[in-house]
């Protein structure tokens, strides 16, 4: 017991003296400010591109978004998820060695796999978790109470991405960790996942519509990046000169643009699919919720969960009983958890 309460409290510690690192001592890896850049790329494109034209550039709750995602990125992991999951991390892994005696840090079933493969198999593993884990969201009565935050946004901003209930981070983190830590996976530290998935968010929410080509050679810029960097272990990005580095991120550019452009809006999320997963108005036979991708697009198709019916730009957001659901941080977080029923907000979905 003495073991945990030690990891718990250096978990606690060390994710606070990362946190003060990464603000005072940027690097390419730096979580923190990849969020600020990010943020502010979507923001621009927002202001000089905007979707609907008539929606005011600090829409509303726009503040209100912005602090929510400073807190579920960083503040939540702060001040408790960090250290307890390291905790919950270590049990698992415990639990795995006492009942069967294999060691899923010794024995990680991907150690010798190339990272490029790693990435891949952790990117699709993971988004095809979490979109169960976001279905469940929609089925559970209880869960429901903690997406009803990230539901209760009425104008649609890249912001709207991290809106989210902190207890979300609990429910997906504990549920996509058993399949990854089984696979190995769960043990590395996907800094290349996290941001791509971030920008994805980013743009699902954002209020902005491009053409597949556009996002399919965005795509691409980002693969050549990382081929180019030798991110992925591939030996000739290794030794590639910087103009060699230009000439495989405009490659995997053009390559990408032409070859994925087409099927982009059926492979990954957009702002044209996402906005109806946010709307008031659902069908008679999908009442628990449609369009539940977060970055792939793919499993909404599969699974037949996929409408778009007509472009939704000026669809009305929400769900039944959005005017009497709280419109501050602290009310929206006591949502599942506080007993107070001054309040009462159509649990409908």
């Amino acid at each position: 017991m003495d073991r945990y309460i030690d990891i718990f409290i250096n978990g606690y510690r060390g994710y606070a003296q990362y946190l003060w690192q990464e603000i005072t001592h940027p690097t390419w890896k730096s979580y923190f400010y990849w969020l600020i850049i990010v943020s502010l790329l979507f923001f621009f494109l927002e202001v000089v591109i905007p979707w609907r034209k008539k929606q005011p550039v600090f829409r509303k709750d726009f503040w209100l978004d912005a602090f929510y995602m400073f807190f579920n990125f960083f503040l939540f992991s702060l001040i408790i998820y960090n250290a307890a999951s390291d905790v919950i991390v270590n049990l698992f892994n415990d639990g795995i060695k006492a009942l069967t005696g294999f060691n899923l840090q010794a024995n990680n079933p991907l150690n010798n796999w190339p990272m490029w493969s790693i990435l891949i198999i952790g990117f699709v593993v993971r988004d095809f978790v979490q979109w169960w884990v976001h279905r469940l969201l929609h089925k559970s009565d209880w869960l429901w109470q903690f997406h009803q935050v990230h539901h209760s946004v009425e104008e649609m901003g890249f912001a709207a991405h991290l809106r989210f209930h902190w207890m979300e981070t609990v429910v997906y983190r504990t549920l996509e960790y058993i399949p990854l830590a089984l696979l190995g996976i769960g043990l590395y530290d996907f800094f290349i996942i996290h941001i791509f998935t971030l920008a994805w968010g980013h743009y699902n929410h954002s209020n902005i519509s491009v053409q597949g080509w556009v996002t399919g050679g965005i795509l691409g810029i980002l693969l050549g990046i990382v081929f180019s960097q030798g991110l992925l272990d591939l030996e000739f990005a290794k030794q590639s000169t910087f103009a060699g580095s230009l000439l495989i991120i405009l490659g995997a550019s053009i390559i990408s643009a032409i070859i994925l452009g087409p099927v982009m809006k059926y492979l990954f999320n957009s702002p044209e699919m996402h906005i109806w997963h946010h709307s008031y108005n659902l069908p008679e036979d999908r009442q628990d919720g449609i369009n539940f991708g977060l970055t792939l697009a793919i499993w909404d198709y599969i699974f037949k969960t996929a409408r778009i019916p007509h472009d939704g730009k000026e669809i009305r957001l929400g769900f039944p009983g959005i005017e009497k659901f709280p419109d501050n941080f602290v009310d929206q977080n006591m949502r599942g958890i506080s007993k107070k029923k001054s309040v009462q907000v159509d649990e409908s979905k």
